[in-house]
Parts: structure tokens; C-alpha cells; sequence
């Protein structure tokens, strides 16, 4: 039987966005926080780079703006960049209010400064960090004062099934009135009602073979958002991490772009540099030209992988700079501080996503996208390293002074139905879920990965729709499982990613086509896709 839930605000999500906007909330308003899984999987969890802000005198608003906008391809909103950068500091100082320890440099009395390290497409040093583990580090810290707040109610292994809006139920206008959700524990879908929605389920790139990020980031934000009928934009552009570590047993560990930052060298497996060729800043160029630089050496060597070494550095400095990353590679064989790394790239990041104001609002009214599922227009056409969690940061307050400020005004649906499971039976097709799972996400890789064409996009559509059709018979007929929402979700947000790539005639940042590969002064805008039921908001509050 399915039981009723109500907070004032409703989030979904665990990561760094999701529970920095609880905690900004929850001495106003009752909160419900669901996570997938344990709050200890999500892929905010996994970030190891930092945050990058201005924090140093020789730095400035201007150059990190500027360093955003060349990363982003141009394609950035230059009011949105500044807006975050502006509030890096301050983001950074609240999470040092709430207990973070962030790396200091080395001093006598201790009271030395904090560590800033460089990563690619930063022109000067900005990025604060918490050693090798910055994620881990504000996740963790972020959960405890989450789960010590009395007016936080956290549901763990919960899955949200699909939004619930007043056009769904046949009512007036088009607001959130809560969610479907899927106790996975118990298998049984729970109705939560909420004044207000907020979306903070990251990022999708489970879609492809092979990615640096765990199992939750399916994508189930943006697919649930394009149902409820939210504009999404810029699906084409997916950033590839240059440099996971090419090992069979370590599929999702990347290698921190500050080891490059630090003057780590990629090589060919003869030892000879290749970055040189590509770009003049080599190593610490953007992710988007290293991973291509990569992909193309590869291809044109046929080589399963190049190396990153900074082993010319001393044991000592790597050992303090990297320690978790020095230790897992010893695991899997390789000494850091010895010899090269075998590395490999891989899909690591959703560039586009859910629209958004500067506020985090989306098209639904009362419904917000925070993190890595909202497109708020700061990453354009490639992420600049280390602007995520910053965006996660700077979005969960804005998007939490919007809420408090507006929903005494929202108010509770009293019509909305229980989960109707009594059409559906167990599957006894399992294996199906699975085949199709695995034939998405080779798919995608070989059709729609670092290098593109018009025909491998073809290919892909017409895979991606046979797919859809039949996850659409399957998912009406049986009742609902973990992977057959995660991977109706995925395969939902696969076809957005193969039509944002075709109506991208040109290449700009991550969207790299053989057809157009110059990039065209045409496509200087967003891709902008638009669903069928879209309502043009109700006035928002100003």
C-alpha cells in the first residue's frame, strides 16, 4: 500500500547540491532530502580536484570569467558566469563554516595559507581543495550536519519514479506538486507532496560505455524534468575526463586534472610528449582538446591508451599532494612516483541539462534544477575545471532564497492520487533490461563519444528509438524496478543527447563532428529542446 509523504520543499538528490540546499532551507522550512542510494554514492562524493574560486590577490572576477567563457566555447550567459564567480569566496567561506578542512600550505606555526593548485584552462592558480578528495571531503562533512538537523527527514535508497504536476492531473496551469517515489527496500512506490520540487540528481554519463562516475548518475533528473515538460538545452555537449585510469578493475577512477596542473606530462607509450601539437598550453589546456588530442593519438596509433607522468617530481611532494590517488594506483599496480600511469578518457560530465534562471527556477512553476542536471547557461559548450561544485554551491543558495521568499504563497494539493500498480504484474523478463542497458550504452559510446558524424548520429537515432518503444511497452506492463526507471531514464536522455548533436552543424567544445569541423558563427547559441506538453510558466516572483 502506498503511504503519503508531506514536506514544504522536496529534494532529490544527495550530492553536494542537493544537501548544501538543505541545510540553507532547513531552519525555515521542513525538508525531505531522497538519495538513491546511501549518501555515500553519490558522484559529488567522487570529485577530487576543488573548487575554483578567487581567493589570491594576484588573481581576479574578470580573469575567472573570462577563463569560463574561453573553456565554455563562448557559449556561456556572461551574467550567469559572473554571477557565480562573484560568489565563489563566499561559497567557499560557507563551506569553511560548516567544518571543511581544506588543504593549507605548509608553515612553521601552522597557520599557513590555504593550498591553491592550477588545473586546465585556468590562467592562474584558484582551485582550493581538501588534498586528492575535495568531494569526499564537503560531501561528508555536509552529510553529518544533514542528518544532525531535526527539520531534515532523509530517505536513503529511495528512487523518484516521475514528478507529479497539475497538467499531469488534469488541473489548472502546469506547477509541482510532488513526486512518485520508489522505496527501494520495501519495492513499493510512495506519493511525496511538497510545496516545492527541487531536482539535484546530477548528471547522466552512465549513458556511455565507459565514465568516470558512479552507478546513480543516470540521468533521472533531466528525463523526469522533459516529461513534466521542461525546456532542456545543450544535451550535445558531454565532457570526456582526458585522463581515467585504463586498468579492468578501475572503470570509474579518474586521475585529478590538478596531477597536470602540478606538471604532470602526457605521453606516448614510447615516452614522447604529443600535447604540443594540439594546443600551445599542452597539459593544462581544456579537458575538451586533451580528451580529443587523446582520442586522436589513439585512433591513429591504435593504441589502447597514453600515459600521464609525473614521476620527475619528488616521491614527497606527489605523496602529500595526491595521497588517495597515490595509493589507489599502488593497488592496481602502478607507482606514481615512479613511473608512468596508463590513462584513458572517459564521458565524466553533462554540460547541458534542465533551463534555468538565475534563481534555479525551471519552466515548471514551483519545480527547481540545481547542480549538474540544470543547464544555467555558466559551462556553454565545455566546463571549465572545477566550476562544478562552485556552480552546485553558488545555485543551492540562490535557488534556496527563491524558495523561502515565494512559497508561503504555494500551497498543498489535496488531489492527488495514490501509485496505481493494479494493472501491472512482476516481469519475468528481466534479461531484457539488461541487454537493452548494455546495447545503449555501446551504442552511444561508439555513435555519439568524443568524435561525431553525421552517420554515427543516424545509426544512434534509430537504435535509440526502437529502445524507447519498447522500454515504453515494457515499462506499462511490469511494475517498476531500479534499473528499468534508471534505464527508461537513460534511454530518454540518450535521444535528447542524439538531437542536441544534429542540429549542431558545426564543432564548438565538446561537440566534435568530422562533418563541420570548423566552428560557425550560425550556431552561436544554445540548443534549445522543447517537449510537447511545454506550458510557458505562470509570472514567476521577481
Amino acid at each position: 500500500m502506498s503511504t503519503q509523504y508531506t514536506h514544504d520543499v522536496l529534494i532529490i538528490g544527495g550530492g553536494i547540491a542537493g544537501l548544501s540546499l538543505a541545510l540553507r532551507l532547513a531552519d525555515r522550512v521542513r525538508v525531505g532530502l531522497i538519495a538513491k542510494g546511501p549518501l555515500t554514492e553519490s558522484a559529488s562524493l567522487y570529485a577530487q580536484g576543488g573548487i575554483a574560486a578567487v581567493l589570491d590577490n594576484q588573481d581576479s572576477i574578470d580573469a575567472h570569467v573570462e577563463d569560463t567563457l574561453n573553456a565554455g566555447g563562448r557559449l556561456s550567459d556572461p551574467e550567469v558566469v559572473r554571477q557565480v564567480v562573484e560568489h565563489g569566496a563566499d561559497s567557499v567561506q560557507w563551506l569553511i563554516d560548516q567544518g571543511v578542512l581544506f588543504t593549507r600550505e605548509p608553515g612553521e606555526d601552522g597557520s599557513g595559507g590555504y593550498h591553491l593548485t592550477r588545473e586546465g584552462g585556468h590562467s592562474r592558480r584558484r582551485v582550493i581543495h581538501a588534498a586528492d578528495a575535495t568531494g569526499r571531503a564537503v560531501e561528508t562533512t555536509l552529510s553529518e550536519r544533514v542528518g544532525a538537523h531535526k527539520n531534515i527527514t532523509l530517505y536513503e535508497h529511495h528512487i523518484a519514479v516521475d514528478l507529479i504536476t497539475s497538467a499531469k492531473l488534469d488541473l489548472p496551469g502546469n506547477r509541482v506538486l510532488g513526486a512518485y517515489v520508489l522505496d527501494r527496500n520495501s519495492s513499493h512506490v510512495q506519493t511525496f507532496t511538497a510545496r516545492s520540487v527541487v531536482l539535484a540528481t546530477g548528471g547522466a554519463n552512465k549513458v556511455y560505455l565507459y565514465t568516470t562516475n558512479p552507478d546513480v548518475s543516470t540521468g533521472d533528473g533531466i528525463a523526469m524534468a522533459w516529461r513534466a515538460g521542461c525546456r532542456i538545452a545543450n544535451m550535445e555537449f558531454i565532457q570526456f575526463h582526458p585522463t581515467c585510469l585504463y586498468h579492468p578493475k578501475a572503470k570509474t577512477f579518474l586521475l585529478t586534472e590538478a596531477i597536470r596542473g602540478e606538471g604532470g606530462k602526457l605521453r606516448l607509450p614510447d615516452g614522447s610528449r604529443f600535447m604540443e601539437q594540439f594546443d600551445k598550453r599542452a597539459e593544462l589546456a581544456p579537458r575538451d582538446i586533451v580528451a580529443r588530442a587523446i582520442d586522436h593519438e589513439m585512433k591513429c596509433l591504435g593504441i589502447d591508451h597514453v600515459c600521464l607522468d609525473i614521476s620527475h617530481k619528488p616521491a614527497e611532494f606527489i605523496r602529500g599532494h595526491f595521497p588517495n590517488i597515490y595509493a589507489r594506483c599502488l593497488e592496481y599496480g602502478y607507482d606514481l612516483t615512479a613511473e608512468p600511469v596508463p590513462v584513458v578518457p572517459a564521458a565524466h560530465y553533462t554540460c547541458g541539462g534542465i533551463m534555468t534562471d538565475i534563481h534555479g527556477r525551471t519552466d515548471v512553476d514551483g519545480l527547481y534544477a540545481i547542480g549538474e542536471t540544470a543547464h544555467t547557461g555558466l559551462h556553454g559548450a565545455n566546463r571549465l575545471a572545477s566550476n562544478s561544485l562552485l556552480e552546485c554551491l553558488v545555485f543551492a543558495e540562490a535557488a534556496s532564497k527563491d524558495i523561502q521568499r515565494a512559497i508561503p504563497q504555494w500551497g498543498l494539493s489535496k488531489h492527488i492520487p495514490p501509485w496505481d500498480e493494479s494493472r501491472v504484474t512482476d516481469s519475468d523478463e528481466e534479461v531484457v533490461v539488461s541487454h537493452n542497458w548494455d546495447e545503449l550504452r555501446r551504442f552511444m559510446w561508439d555513435y555519439v563519444g568524443i568524435v561525431r558524424t553525421d552517420k554515427r548520429l543516424q545509426r544512434a537515432k534509430r537504435r535509440v528509438d526502437l529502445l524507447n518503444s519498447e522500454i515504453h511497452e515494457y515499462y506499462g506492463n511490469f511494475r517498476v524496478t531500479n534499473d528499468l526507471l534508471e534505464l527508461r531514464n537513460l534511454t530518454q536522455v540518450a535521444d535528447l543527447i542524439i538531437r542536441s548533436a544534429m542540429q549542431r552543424k558545426e564543432s564548438r567544445g565538446l561537440h566534435y563532428t568530422l562533418d563541420y569541423p570548423q566552428t560557425s558563427s550560425e550556431y552561436a547559441h544554445s540548443t534549445i529542446l522543447v517537449p510537447d506538453n511545454y506550458q510557458a510558466p505562470a509570472a514567476q516572483i521577481a
